[in-house]
């Protein structure tokens, strides 16, 4: 349970700090409700007034254990701020209907106990001295707040608005507003620790002391907004069996109210605070000191960061991209030796129920060190259309899945389904951090893509998938012990599906050439034409592609000889059994593609 530990330090850590980003990290035994109305109220108890509000949201209240999972159709009162038909005593005289009276009776009760105890408030004084009027119905609907409807039914949406209030002290440097209230938050705590001393205690399993235990069905929810029901710490309602190992839930697990509290109120502040979604999970990742947390999922550079951007690195240097990226990496966040980067994957498959779907515990600078290897793998040159320009990068996380399982969509961009995106993030992460093997389907899925270019209606989008395809290419290819492949074209490789992939990328870069341009906007070249069955019957195919380039050969005149030279220049170096073979492709002449398509503009550019 070392994500739970590491969460109850968070808490500890960060308990009643300043937080610039409007997030707060819960007190003990307090939770957010969205309200809708704010009745504001004199010290003494009397009414002032009441509004709607437009953004009530992470309204902080206090709930008790049974309170904070609530449910049924009678569930128990919160202790201060809560529904209207628990705080409306005079519901009766607009409603026919006994449950209310009810809800209002519970809740009274639970307030006037901590009204009379030693830790009172004088907010909890001033809303329990106006309830007990029974006039909250009336003056809302006298202030114009809310309105009543003939038929009951027809005001189920309005009594079950959420109600805060705000407390006018004399003291005018006191805080009104009673969900920001420090000294509020501060009462309740030690009345709801009154409150458990006399409730039996037993060994917590988190922290090896006698603690009072928190029921196993009582721990927190409201820990994902979009599934607010979902506990990571429950039991279901049916009766249970644990096959001889324990008597009862309690047996298998105990957790004390505490650290229960603590650790789920900081596991939630941090998924509001730095949470990145993927469909029904979220993934965290957060330092034990804190500080700005590693990118695990994004690619080297970002193209719009003018800075790191703009440096021009060679990819026929790749030990100079290796020290840009060190610099990259290292050079950004200072942190501590023995500082630690946690990583946790908390899925809402169901809904009630949350799930731990990865966590994972590394030193800092052990998973930068992870990082750094990683972008030098996989990274190829990428060509940016905003920019145009074309710089060595690796790949975001996301972007490698959308490119290997996912579509174009309607707004032209390649998209795979959200759950295909959570589970592959899930598969894709140890590759990074850890360094494991890349899932070989990933990298097949990508070669096929990459060798059906008609597939894609923009040609931006099988762009992507081919840098993409030899990112993972190059990483696969020194995971399977075969060398450091380069990033840029190679003089020197001799290999069959290498070269053949430079003389589809001539094929295709002389032809497209001789286009007006008129057609360089829709018409396809014979070499994406061919391309798929290139790739499995390449010798043949070449015969077909070459015959009809001769054409395009003779429109570009003189300018066909800058063309010629290179293609006699590959051609140079196959072996002639080699070239004869008609067998299919591997994935290399994918690089050869890439490699030599960049080398033709790279001379293009210099000449």
């Amino acid at each position: 349970m070392s994500w739970t530990q590491e969460l109850y330090k968070v808490y500890e850590q960060q308990c009643g700090m300043d937080s610039d980003d409007g997030k707060v990290l819960l007190p003990v035994s307090h939770s957010t409700a969205n309200a809708q109305i704010e009745v504001t109220l004199k010290q003494d108890g009397s009414f002032v007034s009441a509004r709607q509000l437009e953004d009530g949201k992470n309204t902080i209240i206090p709930v008790s254990a049974a309170s904070g999972k609530r449910s049924g159709r009678f569930p128990p009162p919160h202790p201060f701020a809560d529904k209207l038909f628990y705080l409306a005593g005079d519901a009766d005289q607009y409603f026919d209907d006994s449950k209310y009276g009810k809800f209002y009776q519970a809740y009274i009760d639970q307030l006037e106990k901590w009204n009379n105890s030693q830790y009172t408030h004088p907010a909890v004084s001033a809303v329990y001295s106006y309830l007990t009027k029974r006039t909250l119905l009336g003056d809302l609907i006298e202030s114009n707040c809310i309105t009543i409807k003939e038929k009951t039914a027809d005001n189920q949406k309005t009594i079950s608005q959420f109600v805060r209030f705000v407390v006018q002290y004399t003291d005018l440097f006191a805080e009104s507003r009673t969900w920001l209230d420090q000294s509020l938050y501060n009462c309740y705590i030690e009345y709801a620790l009154s409150l458990q001393s006399n409730a039996p205690s037993d060994l917590c399993y988190a922290t090896g002391k006698h603690l009072p235990i928190m029921d196993n069905t009582e721990h927190s929810k409201q820990i994902i907004p979009r599934c607010a029901n979902a506990k990571l710490i429950c039991i279901n309602n049916q009766p249970l069996t644990y096959a001889g190992r324990f008597l009862d839930d309690k047996q298998a697990l105990r957790v004390s109210y505490d650290f229960s509290q603590k650790m789920h109120n900081a596991l939630r502040w941090l998924i509001q605070r730095q949470g990145i979604p993927f469909d029904t999970m979220t993934l965290l990742v957060w330092t034990s000191s804190l500080t700005d947390p590693p990118d695990v999922l994004s690619a080297a550079c970002d193209p719009d960061d003018d800075e790191n951007f703009g440096a021009e690195i060679k990819p026929d240097t790749e030990p100079l991209y290796r020290d840009f990226l060190r610099r990259q990496i290292f050079g950004t966040k200072a942190f501590a030796i023995d500082s630690k980067v946690m990583l946790m994957g908390v899925d809402a498959a169901t809904t009630g129920r949350l799930s731990v779907a990865m966590y994972e515990e590394l030193e800092h600078s052990r998973l930068l060190e992870q990082l750094c290897k990683w972008h030098a793998e996989t990274s190829v040159l990428r060509f940016y259309a905003k920019q145009k320009v074309s710089r060595p990068n690796s790949f975001a996380v996301r972007e490698i899945i959308n490119c290997a399982y996912g579509m174009e969509n309607g707004k032209g961009f390649l998209e795979a389904k959200p759950e295909t995106v959570k589970d592959n993030v899930l598969r894709l992460l140890p590759c990074i951090t850890q360094g494991r093997h890349i899932p070989a389907d990933i990298v097949q899925n990508l070669v096929k893509k990459a060798s059906y270019p008609l597939a894609y209606e923009h040609s931006y989008n099988h762009r992507t998938v081919l840098e993409t395809a030899c990112g993972m290419i190059r990483r696969k290819n020194i995971e399977q012990k075969k060398g450091v492949t380069s990033m840029a074209y190679d003089p020197n490789e001799t290999d069959r599906s290498y070269l053949f992939g430079c003389l589809l990328a001539i094929a295709d870069a002389a032809e497209y050439a001789s286009y007006d341009d008129a057609d360089k906007g829709g018409r396809v070249t014979n070499a994406k034409r061919y391309w798929s069955m290139f790739a499995s019957r390449p010798s043949t195919t070449w015969t077909k592609i070459e015959s009809q380039l001769r054409v395009y050969m003779m429109k570009l005149g003189a300018k066909s000889i800058y063309y010629e030279k290179m293609l006699n220049d590959v051609m140079s170096k196959f072996d002639l059994h080699a070239f004869a073979d008609n067998s299919p492709l591997t994935s290399a002449y994918l690089l050869g593609y890439h490699h030599f398509n960049a080398e033709i503009y790279k001379k293009k550019e210099e000449d």
